[in-house]
């Protein structure tokens, strides 16, 4: 486990996990959010975006913390190792609620609402996200290993297996 990405819906936990597998591996770690956004909640451009993930591919070892449909393939082609939370929407929306109002490494900004596209996006992340997920990781599964959460209960158990 050297090159990781860590996908999922928005509130999965996929970030959290990403700071604790951090502090396990060592693993250098990026969070997409960071990069993609600006202060202002603006964006840069999406070449800029692609460039600099594929500087990140230049290095040896990394975790890149983030979904970005868009970029999933080429990010999947690069890695060795893949987890993705497929967590109940329910789930999700708690734990986007959760953070609210709390500061975070990935955004420059701290969250004071969750707006109503934001929770549809949650709510449709089953049906328009997912099923291209599952048929990229079976197109790339070879040589990979892909590992999927499907309760928060896996995750600290995976945690606790590689501490």
């Amino acid at each position: 486990m050297q090159k990781v990405i860590i996908i999922g819906c928005p509130g999965s936990g996929k970030t959290t996990f990403a700071e604790r597998l951090q502090k396990i591996t060592g693993l250098p770690l990026y969070y997409l959010d960071t990069i993609w956004h600006k202060p202002d909640k603006t964006h840069i451009a999406r070449e800029n975006f692609d460039k600099s993930i594929s500087e990140i591919f230049k290095t040896s070892e990394w975790i890149i913390d983030g979904n970005y449909n868009r970029t999933i393939e080429m990010r999947l082609q690069q890695c060795d190792t893949v987890f993705l939370f497929d967590l109940p929407t329910e789930v999700c929306i708690q734990g986007a609620t959760d953070r609210l109002g709390k500061g975070r490494y990935d955004l420059p900004w701290i969250e004071k609402e969750l707006t109503p596209s934001f929770i549809q996006s949650i709510e449709e992340f089953p049906l328009n996200s997912l099923p291209r997920i599952y048929e990229l990781l079976e197109k790339y599964r070879k040589g990979r290993q892909v590992i999927v959460f499907k309760a928060r209960e896996d995750v600290d158990e995976f945690l606790k297996s590689i501490s």
